[in-house]
């Protein structure tokens, strides 16, 4: 006999489905993922960063303004977001990368821009499988941005009252809404898999973007790319991938 299992997040919202069933993947769409991990198209997206980084950032400069030597930029890279005392904030390598460009004499890319995501997948594929080194007990400033970020991950808010942990709590981890299981974000390694591609947007994201495409489908205001909230919030994912051990995998592949 099958056995159902039912799943509410808050008013209205509802899951039921059958256990013994995968309904978070066709058979199709699944032929198609493993066709993907071997050929993943954010490859092309990664190539076309590296074009812009070679000639807007450069290695040589952006380890100079992080203050460590080149042949230590994939560790320093895997400890972001961190903190910076330059501009006295925890930020992210993408604006970072921002500030490079101004020093070099260009005008730096939006956050949100493709051309800025194909650019943060280049500089973060250099950190591949270093292990996720982010310092949440680095200073004042880092301890302060994991707490906000945590702070933002549990506040329920919007029209349905959601959080962040609502959907990825261990409670109800593995469990399917929208015809996906949710994730434990440490488990699958959300701080060290993006920028990815995702298939059912034919497009390149980052983990930012992919913050707001959850804040939107829950109905929360939406918080923008590069916010005092939103670093703290990839400070706060990334700190769960690394008690999970993980390391940096970049460009990830998702659904």
């Amino acid at each position: 006999m099958k056995k159902w299992v039912y799943f509410t997040l808050s008013l209205a919202l509802a899951v039921t489905l059958p256990a013994g069933e995968q309904f978070s993947m066709s058979d199709a769409d699944r032929a198609l993922y493993q066709e993907m991990l071997e050929n993943n198209p954010a490859d092309i997206f990664v190539e076309e960063g590296n074009e812009y980084f070679d000639e807007l950032v450069t290695e040589e400069a952006l380890a100079k303004f992080l203050g460590v030597p080149v042949d230590d930029l994939p560790k320093t890279i895997a400890g972001f977001p961190r903190y910076i005392p330059q501009l006295d904030a925890v930020l992210g390598l993408d604006q970072v990368m921002q500030a490079v460009m101004y020093l070099n004499g260009h005008k730096p890319f939006k956050l949100k821009s493709p051309e800025m995501f194909a650019m943060l997948a280049y500089a973060k594929s250099l950190a591949n499988d270093e292990p996720i080194a982010i310092d949440v007990e680095a200073n004042e400033k880092m301890r302060q941005s994991y707490a906000l970020g945590r702070e933002v991950f549990m506040t329920k808010r919007g029209k349905r009252g959601l959080s962040c942990n609502s959907c990825h709590a261990k409670e109800v981890v593995g469990l399917i809404l929208r015809t996906q299981p949710l994730p434990d974000l440490g488990a699958v390694n959300a701080g060290g898999t993006w920028p990815a591609y995702r298939m059912t947007k034919s497009s390149l994201r980052t983990l930012q973007r992919r913050f707001q495409g959850c804040m939107k489908n829950a109905l929360l205001a939406v918080i923008p790319i590069g916010s005092k909230e939103m670093v703290a919030l990839e400070v706060y994912v990334t700190q769960l991938a690394k008690e999970k051990g993980q390391k940096i995998a970049i460009p990830g592949l998702k659904r």
